[in-house]
């Protein structure tokens, strides 16, 4: 196989949303059926085998992590205040400045934010970008 297998995070996260799916057509099914059909669509044999296979876990965010980086082209430091990983790897963040950020680039007004929720990938960079084609969100790497 040439794909790299992602973390046993994400492939639970596929399981259970394969399980969500097949129950919503009046199949029920197991957690661990799941898993094993999991498995095989990525060509393993079982899902011990899969997991053993799995890459390691992604970077991840817990609450009460610091960080900082920029956030629509401003530096800030603060803390984590909330952390999701999605099925697809990505990790919804709700982030809390140690102090306000201004979001507004107009020298005539200003909108200081404290708290922010955004996506970003492994890497810490937000896939939507600006109108100037820099990321919402870029945390510093640790």
């Amino acid at each position: 196989m040439t794909s790299q297998i992602p973390s046993t995070d994400v492939l639970k996260s596929q399981a259970k949303r394969l399980r969500a799916d097949l129950a919503s057509q009046g199949k029920a099914v197991s957690h661990a059926a799941t898993l094993e059909m999991v498995a095989h669509q990525w060509g393993a044999r079982d899902w011990n085998t899969l997991s053993a296979q799995a890459s390691a876990p992604t970077h991840g965010w817990t609450p009460g992590d610091r960080v900082s980086g920029n956030y629509l082209g401003q530096p800030f430091k603060g803390i984590v205040k909330a952390a999701k990983l999605s099925g697809s790897g990505m990790w919804s963040l709700t982030l809390r400045f140690d102090t306000a950020v201004d979001v507004v680039t107009s020298p005539h007004f200003s909108n200081l934010r404290r708290q922010v929720t955004a996506v970003v990938g492994a890497d810490g960079i937000s896939p939507r970008k600006t109108s100037d084609r820099k990321p919402h969100l870029a945390l510093d790497p640790r």
